[in-house]
């Protein structure tokens, strides 16, 4: 069996540690060369059980791959001698539907999707014109509703538990992987890649980053874990991205940064800007929720917002760790290790997830939350 991870570019090694720690709790191996700078990575897992695979992925969740499918591949699209590049004389579609019909299970949405690189674009043109072509056989042999959602539609933002994907991926014009990804062992969106609109009035991009994270760790949950009236606090608000986006869900916002805000939020009502040291500061009742998005040691910002949800200041945290340059999944972890110890010593039972976003560059978002 064939896995195929998406990530960023630069994170291959990391994300081959995903799928060897996923393999090792589906009890196979997994054998894989990644290849720097592709922004994908390809795994071999032999005798590879689909249903401990996917429980795999649930249990031991990636930190760093953004969607992962398992299937069959790579399948050769173009006859010897032919051109990839080249129109005319390569027929990819027959290819495509035989490799996709041997997976022996239909679907309820088929994603054409190539590496999230500059060379990977390149094959966005290809994706487009393979997309009907492939839905309409695929609907013909019935492995397809006629409702299905193709890749460049819009996306719901939470995957059903038994939503079925069908992925095919274009590493280049002349091969192609084909897969299955099923609710929760997947993405939400075609590559993994959430197509979110940047709001007009938010002061930073950042904001993005924080929207895609809700969804990502709250799901259907968000309306009632993040609300109207709640009390949050931004640590190192400046310039505003998250604290913006939090008022504009309702929620009463202290922002906690030396420097300035900027923008409409602030001037925001539902905004206290508290000019402190975001690492010092602490507030003088319990809060629902603790942001932080603070440029220091990982390690030091794992320990702060352990203390914040062990000490009771905080029911729930979400915040970035800034990764270095090497040893990136050694210091995930050593953070993670860091924050079960506190909490545990407090005797607080807590849920903590971890994942690399689109939005993230070189850092890890994560949410702690205390379960009541």
């Amino acid at each position: 069996m064939i896995v195929v991870a998406y990530c960023r570019a630069g994170f291959e090694g990391e994300v081959a540690t995903d799928l060897a720690r996923a393999a090792e709790a589906a009890g196979v191996d997994a054998q894989c060369t990644p290849v720097a700078d592709s922004a994908y990575v390809v795994a071999r897992l032999d005798a590879l059980d689909l249903r401990r695979w996917r429980q795999a992925l649930v249990d031991v969740p990636p930190i760093f791959a953004r969607s992962v499918f398992a299937g069959s591949g790579p399948h050769a699209l173009v006859p010897p001698g032919h051109v990839a590049g080249q129109r005319g004389g390569a027929d990819r579609v027959t290819p495509i539907v035989a490799a996709i019909e041997a997976l022996g299970s239909s679907a309820t949405e088929l994603w054409i999707e190539f590496a999230d690189t500059n060379d990977g674009k390149e094959m966005s043109t290809l994706a487009r014109a393979l997309t009907a072509r492939i839905e309409g056989e695929l609907r013909r042999r019935q492995l397809l509703p006629a409702s299905a959602v193709a890749a460049g539609d819009t996306q719901p933002a939470i995957a059903p538990r038994n939503r079925k994907r069908l992925h095919v991926f274009l590493p280049d014009g002349a091969t192609a992987y084909v897969g299955i990804s099923i609710g929760e062992s997947g993405s939400p969106w075609p590559m993994g890649i959430p197509r979110l609109r940047m709001p007009h009035a938010a002061p930073s991009r950042s904001t993005l980053k924080l929207v895609e994270a809700l969804i990502t760790f709250l799901g259907d949950s968000e309306s009632t874990k993040l609300r109207a009236g709640m009390r949050a606090v931004d640590l190192g608000a400046a310039p505003g991205g998250w604290t913006w986006q939090l008022a504009h869900r309702g929620l009463r916002v202290t922002a906690v940064d030396n420097g300035a805000l900027k923008g409409e939020v602030a001037s925001d009502p539902l905004v206290t800007h508290v000019r402190s040291d975001g690492l010092k500061w602490r507030p003088k009742r319990q809060v629902d929720w603790v942001m932080c998005d603070i440029v220091e040691q990982p390690l030091r910002i794992a320990a702060l917002m352990a203390d914040w949800i062990g000490e009771g200041v905080a029911r729930r945290a979400l915040f970035n760790l800034k990764l270095p340059m090497k040893r990136r999944y050694d210091e995930v972890l050593r953070c993670i290790d860091a924050i079960d110890t506190r909490l545990s010593r407090a005797g607080v039972d807590a849920t903590l997830r971890v994942r690399q976003l689109y939005h993230d560059r070189a850092e890890v978002t994560a949410y702690l939350a205390r379960v009541d």
